[in-house]
């Protein structure tokens, strides 16, 4: 028979083998880290074949230019990714930290409305410069909606269902981001902060007629802003998308030889590094129309798999939100994942013409070294929630 005291230090040493077993490092979801890394690798390779005509062109001959610097902020964000899979994501929300990463972000928002814009000609006030360093505060944006949404969400629970709790502080909230990033103005990032937004509500259960209403208000806020001409350029690519040709040396010239390049790639494409598009047809191919760059080479085959590696990330962000230990982290896990996925459709519906040009980048392969860095972090968090859910059910079979 075990006496008391026995009892009690083993009661100890199972309560401390139990801590220890919740903080351990589990097992990351490695289908999709190596979706992350497939898509990255090719994606610098796609953006190192788009962009080297354009850059001896405009950078003296030196065709390495954005090549070079996406390499290293892709190694920089790898060593990111890896670092913060180690961290428990539930760090996040503590020391108010979601609340301090949305002020930050409204904060940098609103100075960059201040500042004068970095290109006269194009009129937008969307970059941030430290020197040579510039970078868009609607990436921090994007990621502190999701954070703070995610944050209060899982703490509300049902009071979700109501409108003062679950969708009044939301509103405004959001409204605040929507509204700075259509001053700038940013229409892409504004559709895409709204939706983040609009899903996370939805997941964390507010009722369907609040969707409803919320929708409405949405698509008559969109009619208004093309209306009345608050963002400029929004009636233009309207008018483009319905007929590119009606303006083919202007506004339609992108949206046509982006068509052009997709259709000369054919089945299997003309092979790495061989379109004729890039050579200064497709305007700046390694930003927002890189994608038709990729239909040129790889064709609908090489188009295609791309596709699906992106749907096979997005299956396996879905299913890391499904498992995760927690409310928060489910939201969390959901709201990237949607992020993601929502911008390489949208990317890839702009590059085909099938909505309006809207100036969306395609994740992991569009250049922007903030952009890449903000998107490898967040794969990170994703990860570091695969690894505690993998802690959670090592903990449970015991």
């Amino acid at each position: 028979m075990i006496s008391p005291e026995s009892q009690q230090i083993n009661n100890v040493v199972a309560e401390k083998k139990s801590k220890k077993d919740i903080t351990s490092r589990g097992k990351m979801d490695m289908t999709f880290f190596g979706m992350v890394m497939l898509l990255l690798t090719v994606g610098l390779v796609m953006l190192f074949s788009a962009s080297y005509a354009y850059a001896y062109y405009y950078y003296n001959g030196n065709s390495y230019k954005f090549i070079t610097n996406q390499a290293m902020f892709a190694v920089l964000g790898v060593a990111i990714m890896i670092i913060i899979s180690f961290i428990d994501y539930r760090w996040l929300k503590k020391f108010h930290l979601p609340w301090i990463v949305y002020g930050i972000s409204v904060a940098l928002l609103v100075v960059v409305l201040i500042l004068p814009p970095m290109n006269a000609d194009l009129g937008v006030k969307r970059w941030i410069s430290f020197g040579s360093f510039n970078f868009q505060p609607s990436e921090i944006a994007k990621f502190a909606v999701i954070l703070l949404f995610s944050y209060l969400i899982a703490q509300k629970k049902e009071k979700m269902k109501t409108f003062k709790e679950g969708i009044l502080p939301f509103v405004i909230l959001l409204g605040l981001v929507c509204v700075l990033l259509i001053k700038e103005p940013h229409l892409s990032a504004t559709v895409l902060v709204f939706f983040i937004g609009a899903v996370l509500m939805i997941v964390g259960g507010i009722r369907l007629r609040w969707l409803a209403l919320g929708g409405g208000v949405a698509v008559g806020g969109f009619i208004l802003v093309v209306a009345t001409g608050i963002v400029s350029y929004a009636s233009d690519r309207i008018n483009v998308w319905f007929n590119p040709w009606s303006d083919p040396q202007g506004d339609g010239f992108q949206t046509i030889q982006s068509i052009y390049a997709i259709g000369s790639g054919g089945l299997w494409g003309r092979g790495i590094g061989q379109s004729r598009q890039k050579y200064l047809w497709v305007p700046e191919p390694h930003n927002d129309f890189i994608f038709s760059i990729v239909c040129e080479e790889l064709g609908l085959i090489g188009a295609v798999a791309i596709l699906a590696a992106f749907c096979v990330l997005v299956w396996r962000g879905i299913t890391i939100a499904r498992r995760a230990p927690d409310r928060f982290g489910g939201l969390l896990a959901m709201g990237i994942t949607f992020q993601v996925g929502l911008q390489a459709a949208l990317n890839v519906l702009v590059v085909t013409d099938t909505i309006p040009n809207t100036g969306i980048s395609l994740p992991f392969f569009s250049y922007g070294g903030t952009a890449l860095l903000m998107l490898l972090a967040q794969m990170g968090v994703l990860l570091s929630i695969s690894r505690q859910s993998s802690v959670k059910k090592r903990v449970e079979s015991k």
